[in-house]
């Protein structure tokens, strides 16, 4: 490959880029489809000016032009500047009919990381953290195993309940007592145990939003699942807060309260209550920070549904404006909102992994408002954050979780507050495995997002920087984008085909660990004593146990 003979100031050599292309020019037809593909710009076609040299008697050169001793060929070119690097996407080696070409990772040490900073901004990015090493959930093993001691149950042929409950579980003599007094008690849901996590309608295409919620509903009305799918910050369509379909939806509030006008417009309305309320004050990918729509993808339909005007950033405030402390929180958003529905629906706060987790819960422990608290660790992607964030901020999940649920144990509340995992579950493709570690360090329920991503739509993007351009509206498969050349790339039928196909498998996958434990009526929540690790620190840290 030769350089576009172009170069800024700022531009870069081939060889300080982070991913290469391999071009076959006696392979490659010049049809074009690679460089029309690409999300980035990062090909284009070119004529090279190449030295041509054919010896003659004497041993000198002779013309084979009239241009000299060069001639004038067509190809690809790559470019250089940052702008337009190459994301390592594939795309046009999916494109191309002939496999003539290839993006590589270059194997020397790469400068781009040294030149995106432009303007005084830090690199922003979609997608994952930079971390392709294994995580902590993907070394726990399961130690216990039913075999004489007490029977093993057969995954096929045995029947599982393999539910969980959102919402506030109070004890019976509590419960009774504010029946009495106030005529009231918890609302409480009972769900499968995977949740489909917040990715909004913005940060998501149509057609991927779509495909989710058809895969949802089906699971519901003809599997039998009782699945449910978190909205994301900003809303939904009017037509789905005004059907039957409302129920297996988590509506989302964040700082920014996208969308909530037409929602509250639409509560007398609905057929039925939302499954929750998820009040976001964090998420993993970009803790202590609001949420981010960057204008590129905030078209006139995302535009309309949360009620601004299109083509214009959407920043969320890093807090609920007015709320300062998680008494306030409680005292004013959750009850707030139980209120708006007639204290029919659970209402549950979503934070950052975070060492605070435990000065949150404590609080949430003493107002029976509180129907469960979400953890978003370290490991979660997003549509949209700073590169320092992503991969040097957060907490992770496993220790996070461990830490809250020992403490409701302290506190006798373990089977009070359900608490929800998210944030990197699934990340190397062990979903079931690391699901079911979490239970057993005291999860009720865990959300995946990026996982249905890469398995429902093929997600070119990974932890090692390929791809990942979802904040900029140009995803190459059309999962993140709103430019309808692009999203209608995506079948929604397939899209709800394969989410289908997940949760089964899911399904499937987690019976066989809960049958080989001997568990078949209940999660597996807090059963510690089935976990091993071969890392004595990390086994002291979570109190599971020591095995080499």
């Amino acid at each position: 490959m030769l350089p576009d003979g172009t170069l800024t100031p700022s531009a870069l050599s081939l060889k300080d880029l982070r991913w290469l292309i391999h071009w076959d020019r006696e392979k490659c037809a010049l049809c074009g489809r690679c460089t029309a593909v690409c999300p980035v710009g990062a090909i284009e076609l070119g004529a090279l000016r190449q030295r041509a040299v054919r010896a003659s008697l004497l041993g000198e050169p002779e013309p084979t032009s009239l241009c000299g001793p060069y001639q004038v060929v067509y190809g690809l070119v790559q470019r250089t500047d940052p702008a337009h690097a190459c994301t390592g996407c594939g795309m046009c080696a999916q494109v191309c009919p002939n496999q003539a070409i290839l993006p590589y990772r270059n194997e020397e040490e790469d400068k781009l990381r040294f030149h995106f900073s432009q303007g005084g901004q830090p690199r922003r990015r979609g997608g994952r953290r930079n971390d392709p090493a294994p995580g902590l959930l993907d070394r726990i093993k399961f130690i216990r195993i039913s075999m004489l001691t007490d029977p093993a149950l057969d995954a096929i042929r045995h029947e599982f309940e393999l539910r969980t409950l959102l919402g506030r579980v109070l004890p019976p003599e509590e419960g009774l007592r504010l029946f009495l007094e106030e005529g009231w008690t918890p609302p409480v849901r009972e769900i499968y145990p995977l949740i489909v996590g917040g990715m909004s309608l913005g940060a998501l295409s149509p057609t991927m939003w779509e495909g989710l919620m058809l895969g949802v509903a089906y699971l519901n009305e003809e599997l039998g699942l009782p699945v449910r799918i978190s909205t994301g910050e900003g809303g939904c369509p009017p037509r789905l807060l005004r059907s039957r379909f409302l129920k297996y939806v988590i509506l989302q509030i964040a700082s920014g309260y996208f969308g909530w006008d037409e929602i509250v417009r639409a509560i007398p309305e609905m057929k039925e209550d939302p499954c929750a309320i998820e009040i976001k004050y964090g998420q993993g990918a970009k803790p202590g920070d609001g949420g981010l729509l960057l204008w590129y993808k905030v078209n006139e339909l995302v535009a309309a549904i949360r009620g601004v005007p299109p083509r214009v950033s959407l920043p969320s405030p890093p807090t609920h404006q007015t709320l300062y402390s998680i008494e306030e929180s409680v005292a004013k958003m959750i009850q707030s909102l139980s209120m708006a529905w007639g204290f029919r629906v659970p209402v549950y706060p979503k934070i950052s992994g975070t060492s605070t987790a435990l000065a949150v819960l404590n609080n949430l422990t003493r107002n029976p408002y509180a129907a469960a608290l979400c953890i978003d660790g370290e490991d979660g992607a997003t549509g949209a954050a700073y590169e320092v964030s992503l991969n040097h901020m957060g907490h992770p999940i496993a220790s996070n979780i461990r830490d809250c649920y020992l403490n409701l144990v302290k506190l006798g509340k373990q089977n009070e507050i359900p608490l929800i995992a998210a944030g990197g579950i699934g990340k190397h493709g062990n979903l079931a495995a690391n699901a079911a570690t979490l239970f057993m360090l005291g999860a009720s329920a865990v959300q995946i997002g990026r996982y249905l991503l890469q398995a429902a739509a093929g997600c070119l993007g990974s932890e090692a920087d390929r791809c990942n351009v979802c904040n900029l509206g140009l995803c190459p498969k059309g999962i993140t984008s709103q430019d309808p050349r692009l999203y209608r790339r995506l079948d929604p039928d397939k899209v709800a085909e394969r989410v289908v196909d997940v949760f089964l498998s899911f399904d499937l996958e987690l019976r066989k660990i809960v049958a080989a434990l001997g568990r078949s009526t209940s999660l597996p929540i807090g059963m510690s004593d089935a976990l091993g690790i071969d890392d004595y620190h990390a086994a002291e840290r979570l109190n599971i146990k020591y095995v080499v």
